[in-house]
C-alpha cells in the first residue's frame, strides 16, 4: 500500500524495546566510519546512531539492500520501519516518546553528532540530512511546547538514584566515575548535587578528567591509579566510551583484597554501575565477593515522581508527530527532485555566464560597479525564469511523480519532448 513517500527511506536496528544490554552490545558497529563508508556503497545515504539505549541505521536506499547488507554482517534479526512508519519512529526517538527515560534531551545531541560523523565521512546525502535535521526541529519544538521533559532524568542521574537507592544515602560517601564524555558529565552534575565527602574523576585523557573535575569540585584520577581510586570508593559509575573493558576481574579481586575489613577478612562492598555500551565491566565481575554490579538493563526500572504526568505529555507529542508527518512527507518528496533541479541550475548557470560574458564584452572599459550590476541582473533574471519551473518540479515529486520531474527538466534543458508517467 502507499503510504504517502515516494522515497526510499528506512531505519533498521534495535533498542531497548526488543534488546538487552548484552544484545545491544553485540549488535553495535565498534567501527563507526568504516561501517558508514561500507553501508554508504549500497546506500545513497547514510547515518548511524549509537547512544548507550539503541543502534540504528537511518539510510536513503532500498530497504532490502540494507536488510541484506545488516545480515550479512551477522546480524540477522533486528527491527525495520520504512516508508511512512520511519519518518514517524524518527520524529518518536527525537522527541524523547520512543527513550527508556521517557523525554529525556540528551537524544538531540546524539541525533545532531551522528549527522556531523556521517557528513564528515561524505556519506550523508539531502535525503538524510533533511530526514535528522527535521526530527531534530520537532523534538526541540516539542520539548518547549509540552513538558515531557520536566522531571525527565536522563541516564546518567538515573544511574546515580540507582546507587542511592542501593546504599540508602550518598551523604558521606565516596564515588568514583569512569568516564568524562557527554555520560559522564551528566552522572557528574547528578552527583554535585549530593552530600560526598569525594567525587573522583578518571578518564583515559587526564586533561578531560581534570576539566570536569574542576567543574564539580572532584578530584582527577589518572587510569594507571585506578585500583588505587577502586579500593577507596563506595560506588563506582562507569560510562567510557572504550571499545573494551577498563575493569576486569583479576584486577578488581585485587582490589577486592585491598578492601578487607581489618580482622573480618571480606571486603567492603563495592556496589559498580556499567551504563557504558560496549560495556565497561568485564562479564563476570558481579560474581566476585563483594561486589555488586548493575548494569544499563537496570536502570528500566528506575522511575520518579513525574513520570505519569511525562507520559501524558507524550501523548501530546505523538499528537504533535502526527499533524507533522504530512508536511515531513511532502518535504522529504521533493528533496527527491535535488538531483533534477541540479541539472537544470548548472544549464541556466552555463547559459548566464555565456550572455553576461558576451554583454560585457561588447562594452568597453567597465567600471566594477558596471560589472557587478549587470552580474546581479543576469543572476535575478535566471532565478525569476526559473521560479515556476522549480515549483512544478517540485510539485511533482511532492506526489511521487519524478518522472514527471525529470521529464521537465529534460524538455527545458536538452530540448525533448515531455513524457509524464506517475511513479507508485
Amino acid at each position: 500500500m502507499n503510504d504517502g513517500v515516494f522515497v526510499p527511506v528506512i531505519i533498521a536496528g534495535l533498542s531497548h524495546h526488543s534488546a538487552d544490554a548484552a544484545v545491544l552490545e553485540k549488535f553495535r558497529f565498534p567501527d563507526e566510519r568504516a561501517f558508514l563508508n561500507t553501508a554508504h556503497e549500497r546506500c545513497k545515504g547514510v547515518v548511524l546512531l549509537q547512544t548507550c539505549n539503541r543502534v540504528e541505521v537511518i539510510a536513503h536506499g532500498d530497504p532490502s539492500t540494507l536488510i541484506t547488507f545488516l545480515q550479512e554482517g551477522g546480524r540477522p534479526e533486528f527491527s525495520v520501519y520504512s516508508g511512512i512508519d520511519a519518518l514517524r519512529h524518527l520524529l518518536e526517538v527525537a522527541c524523547g516518546i520512543d527513550s527508556m527515560i521517557v523525554g529525556e534531551d540528551q537524544i538531540l545531541g546524539q541525533l545532531k553528532d551522528a549527522l556531523l560523523l556521517a557528513q564528515s565521512e561524505g556519506v550523508s546525502d539531502h535525503i538524510t540530512e533533511i530526514l535528522v535535521t527535521k526530527a531534530v526541529h520537532l523534538g526541540t519544538g516539542v520539548r518547549s511546547e509540552t513538558r515531557i521533559n520536566r522531571g525527565a532524568v536522563s541516564v546518567g542521574s538515573a544511574a546515580v538514584q540507582l546507587a542511592e537507592a542501593q546504599i540508602g544515602s550518598l551523604t558521606g560517601r565516596h564515588i568514583l566515575v569512569i568516564g568524562s564524555g557527554e555520560m559522564g558529565m551528566l552522572v557528574a552534575q547528578a552527583l554535585a548535587a549530593k552530600n560526598l565527602s569525594a567525587i573522583y574523576v578518571a578518564n583515559r585523557t587526564y586533561a578531560r578528567a581534570e576539566f570536569l573535575a574542576e567543574k564539580i569540585g572532584g578530584r582527577a584520577v589518572r587510569m594507571s591509579e585506578l585500583s588505587r581510586y577502586l579500593i577507596l570508593s563506595d560506588v563506582v559509575i562507569s560510562c567510557t566510551s572504550a571499545p573494551h573493558p577498563v575493569i576486569r576481574c583479576g584486577d578488581l579481586r585485587e582490589v577486592m583484597k585491598g578492601r578487607c575489613w581489618p580482622l573480618e577478612g571480606h571486603p567492603r562492598p563495592l556496589i559498580i554501575i556499567d551504563i557504558a555500551q560496549p560495556r565497561d565491566v568485564e562479564e563476570g565481575a558481579g560474581e566476585i565477593n563483594g561486589v555488586t554490579l548493575f548494569s544499563i538493563d537496570d536502570l528500566r526500572e528506575v522511575n520518579d515522581a513525574t513520570l505519569a504526568q511525562r507520559l501524558g505529555e507524550a501523548a501530546r507529542a505523538r499528537d504533535m508527530i502526527e499533524q507533522e508527518l504530512g508536511q515531513f512527507t511532502r518535504l522529504v518528496n521533493s528533496r527527491a527532485a535535488d538531483a533534477a533541479l541540479g541539472e537544470l541550475r548548472r544549464w541556466a548557470e552555463a547559459i548566464r555566464v555565456r550572455e553576461r560574458d558576451r554583454a560585457m564584452s561588447r562594452l568597453c572599459n567597465l567600471e566594477l560597479k558596471t560589472h557587478e550590476v549587470i552580474d546581479d541582473f543576469s543572476r535575478v533574471m535566471m532565478n525569476k525564469l526559473l521560479a515556476d519551473a522549480t515549483l512544478a518540479i517540485r510539485s511533482c515529486a511532492e506526489t511521487g511523480n519524478l518522472s514527471a520531474a525529470e521529464s521537465l527538466v529534460a524538455a527545458i534543458t536538452r530540448g525533448e519532448r515531455l513524457c509524464f508517467h506517475k511513479e507508485g
